[in-house]
């Protein structure tokens, strides 16, 4: 007699039922599941080392006050070495006083949360695809659900290209609209600061990043992590390192997001009211390996919902035919080019394909 245990998994099939409920991680919490389906169990050398090493527990990545950034030459120069020291060693920082209004945090949260909770159930599956296409606004539960991933992630996320051509008020949900518009502009303008800081820590003229596109596109994808009943066996986010320049995130106090610094995973713990700011892929490439893009992950937690909001500047799989390559100011016979010359979609396309499966791209454009 055949058993429930004993029928093959399939986990195209149960991927696939998953996604068609269109209800995502937050359906099935609801639904007051006990056991964590299997699509969602992660290997056990994946889960290993959740916590950080008693050698790497006490450390924190750095600390930035941007409080000063405007009032003198000399206030500005040192908060350029403190990011060239973070973006150099660690590839994230934290940013505390950096002048967006707290109650404009506060709201976007607030945004996210109301979007996954309490819009309509019908017009949150209007808002359902995996293909984003002309779409500005696209909800759904992992974007890598059927790439080669090895497991499925527990969170459920919204995402909206906001820049350079931002939607029309009636693509956006109403319960998050206001707030997306209003954090975005502040993003928009903190993240041309952190460019012109970033140029000024490579020994570049201010505006040499901002010439190259890298503020143009930004993407926004708000994540809901729901209570997990089975915290152990899966994870909120794979390791893996962000297919952007830069990423501004927001995050809320229930914590989770780790880094890999020096083999071990450190812990970024939340501070209210600051943004955490790291490196992507593409600065990684266009600096030759000067600034670093480190992989990070997401825990899953019994308490919840965990919110976060992650904004990428980065135009990731919309037309673009810019070619990037190691920036000619920085290399030399001394120190060549370590990268092939690459589009920004030929290597999301990749990105977006083998999904978020621990490994990253870079490695495979190195010359």
């Amino acid at each position: 007699m055949m058993t429930k245990n004993s029928i093959e998994f399939d986990p195209y099939i149960e991927r696939k039922a998953f996604d068609e409920t269109k209800q995502g991680v937050k359906g099935l919490v609801d639904a007051k599941i006990t056991e964590v389906p299997r699509i969602f169990h992660h290997r056990q050398d994946i889960l290993t080392n959740k916590k950080p090493s008693a050698s790497v527990s006490d450390l924190e990545i750095p600390i930035i006050d941007f409080a000063s950034v405007h009032a003198d030459t000399a206030s500005r120069e040192a908060i350029v070495e403190k990011v060239k020291y973070a973006v150099e060693n660690w590839g994230f920082f934290q940013v505390i006083n950096h002048s967006i209004p707290l109650n404009v945090l506060e709201e976007i949260k607030d945004g996210v949360r109301r979007f996954h909770e309490e819009e309509d159930p019908e017009v949150k599956k209007s808002f359902f695809s995996r293909d984003a296409g002309n779409k500005k606004f696209v909800y759904n539960s992992n974007f890598d659900l059927y790439s080669s991933s090895p497991s499925v992630n527990w969170r459920d996320s919204f995402s909206c290209y906001i820049a350079p051509d931002p939607p029309a008020p009636e693509e956006i949900p109403e319960t998050c609209r206001d707030a997306m518009f209003e954090y975005s502009k502040h993003v928009l303008s903190f993240g041309g600061l952190l460019f012109e800081l970033l140029s000024e820590a490579l020994g570049l003229k201010s505006q040499t990043l901002e010439s190259m596109d890298c503020v143009k596109t930004l993407l926004m994808i708000c994540h809901y992590y729901p209570p997990c009943p089975q915290p152990d066996l899966t994870l909120g986010i794979t390791k893996h390192s962000d297919n952007s320049f830069l990423t501004l995130l927001l995050q809320d106090n229930i914590g989770g997001l780790q880094i890999l610094h020096q083999d071990s995973w450190v812990d970024v713990s939340p501070i209210h009211g600051a943004l955490v700011v790291n490196i992507g892929d593409f600065l990684q490439l266009i600096t030759n390996d000067k600034f670093v893009s480190v992989e990070h992950r997401v825990l899953a937690n019994r308490q919840g919902p965990r919110i976060s909001v992650a904004s990428f500047f980065s135009s990731s799989m919309r037309p673009n035919s810019r070619v990037y390559g190691p920036m000619k100011e920085l290399v030399s016979e001394e120190n060549p080019p370590k990268y092939r010359d690459i589009t920004i979609k030929e290597y999301s396309k990749i990105f977006f394909e083998k999904g978020l499966d621990g490994t990253s791209h870079l490695s495979n454009i190195r010359i």
